[in-house]
């Protein structure tokens, strides 16, 4: 999942093309197929039941995801289809946020100005997960996105990036271990996917 909300981020811009020219990944930019949130409905679960791994890929945008991602899970995750009973078409299913902040990882702690850490923030989509019987595994994260060098920071995560989702299409990304993590940046992806 990306989102045209991306358009005014150097980083996710990147990381959108990286997904895009991956082969046995599907890419899906949601503002470009709902410009008016008309979401079909019965398209996107079909798209959730043909797939092993949901990766919403996005800014932090207000301690959460942009809005047609919100949206997005409101229509698509329904009762009797994703939680509920006979809810139970997402089980076993993987998700997790590629995100950047604006922010420094210094940022989100008990002492920095956002309180409490970047994982705090996202733990609605990570009971979301919950709810719908998937399995929540660690945001992918480029903290202070804004300021981050674009030949250094953005292009180390970029090329990050693209390893994780090779690693996730050829079954290397160990998931075990992400599931257990707080976060994950492009300086600890040798921990699950091997030697960067």
């Amino acid at each position: 999942m990306h989102t045209q909300e991306n358009k005014h981020s150097r980083v996710n811009k990147k990381l959108a093309q990286v997904a895009q020219e991956k082969a046995n990944l599907s890419f899906v930019d949601l503002y470009a197929e709902y410009p008016r949130y008309d979401i079909n409905v019965d398209l996107e679960q079909e798209r959730l039941i043909n797939h092993d791994v949901i990766i919403f890929q996005h800014p932090l945008f207000w301690y959460s995801t942009p809005s047609l991602i919100k949206e997005w899970i409101d229509l698509v995750l329904e009762h009797g289809f994703a939680f509920g009973a006979g809810g139970d078409q997402l089980t076993g299913k993987i998700l997790m946020n590629a995100t950047s902040t604006a922010g420094p990882k210094e940022a989100y702690t008990p002492k920095g100005y956002q309180h409490y850490p970047l994982r705090t923030f996202l733990t609605p989509i990570e009971q979301t997960a919950r709810l719908c019987h998937m399995k929540y595994s660690a945001p992918f994260v480029l903290y202070s996105a804004l300021n981050a060098d674009e030949n250094v920071e953005i292009a180390r995560h970029v090329e990050a990036y693209s390893k994780i989702l090779d690693a996730i299409i050829n079954d290397r990304y160990d998931f075990d271990a992400a599931i257990e993590a707080d976060v994950i940046c492009a300086d600890s992806i040798s921990n699950y996917i091997g030697d960067f």
